[in-house]
């Protein structure tokens, strides 16, 4: 075991070396090495996580001999170590076609075979010094391969951007780690781990350590994950080109909630942090997800899709789901990575037709015309209200009838309940010859989607978390006080409702409200389109800055 997990970031790193050793000499063919390389790690990551599970191993810490230098091998690192080999050896392959037309072809394997040793590094650390390292290589692997077109003038500037992003980012982590060990003494996890369960309480300057670092290790993760208002860089990255597009939306991003997981021992202690990475996750998931709807650029609009399931990821962290936020993570790494993949194909074949098709997907979101035959608006409402929570609660309580006394998990099942809400009401007006066996599919479909997710989540959820105290620990942290929760609860199922309601309103605001509603409309599409200035808002920060740095530079006669 050992030797396996030694072996996965030292591959690709092999890689490079051998890479920049025969470019001269094979050329081009110096990516088949790459890929051959690529897939021996995901072999051995493969077998390793199979061992891992087969053995029904405990993690183990393994040591070069020093302070630093170590792994960690636990159900994290494990199934880490597999998706992130996986995912680069699909770019591997997608890049030999993709970028052979392109300046610099062996020096971009060389550096993707970076990028997946510090990320497999990173997944895979086993102490601080060794987590730090490998932070701070996978952000300036990523500013070299986002630039990799050096002739490119906004790939060069948004890849500059994106590094001082990762840069502030790298900052928190640090003092994170230098706060830890001057408290803890410890600088490897299994001992810094078991001592802050043994005393949460330690304090640092008059500052509770625990607290203190998981709130820096948050920050750190909001930078990296594009967390609002800290997500300025991940769309502009774009300019890129698209395997490295792909495969840091399907790994790269994804490391604030690795780090955020890693260190869930110091957040079990800090209730307040998880209640700040529930705001902080709502509000990006929110704001992605509608940046998203208004953008013309398909890779700029699964960028932002990105920045709003990072969002998600985090709230479910907030909420005390931390493994849910790991298949989460691996889900959409899996998806996303997919997509960027398959963009180029779908601009081509776009190009290809002029005309766009008059399916009744298209008939109902651009024309907003109506199915001829409409199911009763009083079944239609039962039916996208009353269904969803119904196969939610009865999924859940099937396979852990204790859920439901956690309020993350409540909370989870309340976003559930909107999603299905939402899809419900959307798809009922689509034009369709028997519109009641079409509700009947989409009520099957959800059930079976339901029914996969949560099945799936709680084996994940034991193979991740084993120990169900830490896991209700977890859930605990993430409580608010009783009164105040069903409160809130509450007044979000009134505004799920009246939410329900004002759309069925509007869909008949010609005979109701009139023409009121467009200007309204007009006003949030400009506002959004624009991205709620907040990239202005950088900007007059940064000429302010400039602008402060000449006057002081005249005032210090520095001219």
């Amino acid at each position: 075991m050992m030797k396996l997990q030694w072996l996965i970031p030292l591959l690709p790193l092999l890689s490079a070396l051998l890479v920049q050793l025969f470019a001269a000499r094979l050329g081009k063919r110096v990516a088949h090495l790459s890929v051959a390389l690529g897939t021996l790690t995901v072999i051995v990551a493969a077998y390793q996580l199979v061992t891992y599970i087969g053995s029904d191993a405990s993690p183990s810490w393994h040591s070069l001999g020093t302070m630093w230098g170590s792994l960690y091998v636990d159900p994290l690192s494990s199934i880490m170590s597999l998706v992130v080999a996986g995912i680069s050896l699909i770019v591997h392959i997608y890049s030999i076609r993709y970028m052979t037309e392109e300046p610099g072809y062996p020096r971009f394997f060389l550096l993707l075979d970076l990028m997946t040793a510090s990320i497999l590094l990173m997944v895979a650390a086993g102490d601080l010094v060794t987590l730090l390292i490998a932070w701070h290589m996978i952000g300036i692997m990523l500013y070299f391969l986002l630039g990799q077109n050096t002739e490119s003038w906004p790939s060069q500037r948004y890849a500059f951007w994106t590094f001082i992003t990762y840069r502030l980012g790298d900052l928190p982590l640090v003092l994170a780690a230098v706060l830890l060990y001057q408290t803890y003494g410890a600088i490897d996890f299994p001992t810094l781990f078991a001592r802050i369960a043994a005393d949460p309480n330690a304090t640092i300057m008059g500052l509770p350590t625990a607290i203190t670092a998981a709130f820096l290790v948050a920050l750190s993760a909001f930078a990296k994950s594009a967390q609002f208002p800290l997500h300025t860089w991940l769309p502009y990255t774009m300019e890129g080109p698209t395997p490295v597009s792909a495969l840091m939306h399907a790994g790269i991003v994804n490391a604030g909630g690795f780090i955020i997981n890693r260190f869930a021992p110091v957040f079990v202690h800090s209730d307040g942090v998880l209640h700040m990475l529930f705001v902080v996750g709502l509000i990006t998931a929110l704001v992605g997800s509608v940046l998203m709807l208004t953008q013309n650029d398909i890779k700029k609009s699964l960028g932002y899709s990105t920045m709003g399931q990072m969002g998600f990821m985090v709230m479910e962290c907030g909420l005390g789901a931390f493994s849910l936020a790991v298949f989460h993570l691996i889900a959409h790494g899996l998806f996303k990575g997919t997509m960027f993949l398959g963009s180029g194909s779908m601009i081509h074949e776009a190009r290809q037709h002029d005309g766009v098709p008059h399916n009744p997907l298209y008939t109902f979101l651009v024309e907003r015309k109506s199915a001829s035959i409409k199911l009763p608006w009083l079944f239609i409402g039962l039916a996208t209200l009353v269904v969803p929570l119904f196969i939610l609660v009865i999924a859940h309580w099937f396979v852990a009838p204790d859920f439901f006394e956690k309020q993350g998990a409540i909370v989870l099942l309340f976003f559930g309940w909107i999603t299905g809400v939402q899809v419900l009401f959307a798809t009922h007006h689509l034009d369709a010859n028997n519109p009641i066996r079409m509700m009947m599919m989409i009520l099957l479909s959800f059930t079976l989607i339901v029914l996969g997710y949560t099945f799936i989540g709680h084996a994940f959820e034991n193979f991740l978390y084993p120990e169900e105290a830490f896991r209700n620990a977890l859930y605990h942290a993430a409580g608010i006080d009783k009164l105040t929760f069903d409160g809130l609860v509450f007044l979000l199922a009134l505004i799920v409702v009246a939410g329900w309601f004002s759309s069925y309103l509007a869909s008949r605001e010609k005979s109701i409200f009139g023409d009121r509603f467009g200007a309204v409309r007009l006003m949030l599409y400009s506002l959004i389109s624009r991205e709620f200035y907040v990239a202005d808002l950088y900007d007059r920060m940064a000429h302010w800055l400039l602008d402060a740095s000449k006057r002081f530079n005249v005032w210090m006669r520095w001219y």
